[in-house]
């Protein structure tokens, strides 16, 4: 990333703002992705920001910098694939929606992480896989196995 690059409708900033060492002083980092950023509600994913971003990893991960991804967007893509009324929707409906649009999100993103030759992966985690060790440990050991292999 770029100093200053647009992500969204938000301003990120990879200087020394704030205390903060610039990104490639770090050997991995953590990039957290909200569903406003991916979808859109009228329109579904948001292909082009997609596409940007997934740049971005790649030439984070050409300097030799671990980059792993929380995205969030499930939900809000798959109520716009199945057509589902905006507002507070039954449990249900929101199971549903997540099942569909999880599909619809890891294609998306392998799709374009494909563009740049890296290889997707994913993991669900739960609040268990935190909270009880030996979860925690597959959990973690699964990412650092991933991350060495490259993908």
């Amino acid at each position: 990333m770029t100093p200053g690059h647009e992500i969204g409708h938000k301003q990120v900033s990879s200087g020394q703002a704030g205390g903060r060492k610039p990104l490639g002083d770090h050997r991995r980092i953590v990039i957290k992705i909200g569903s406003a950023l991916l979808v859109d509600r009228k329109t579904g994913l948001k292909s082009p920001w997609l596409d940007a971003i997934c740049a971005d990893i790649a030439a984070l991960r050409a300097k030799g910098i671990d980059v792993l991804v929380v995205s969030s967007g499930a939900i809000a893509l798959g109520r716009t694939v199945l057509n589902l009324p905006h507002g507070a929707l039954k449990l249900e409906e929101s199971q549903a929606a997540a099942a569909v649009g999880q599909i619809a999100l890891a294609r998306a993103w392998s799709e374009s992480l494909s563009r740049d030759g890296i290889v997707a992966g994913q993991i669900l985690l739960t609040l268990g896989d935190t909270e009880e060790r030996r979860r925690y440990l597959n959990a973690r050991a699964t990412i650092n196995q991933l991350l060495k292999i490259g993908a």
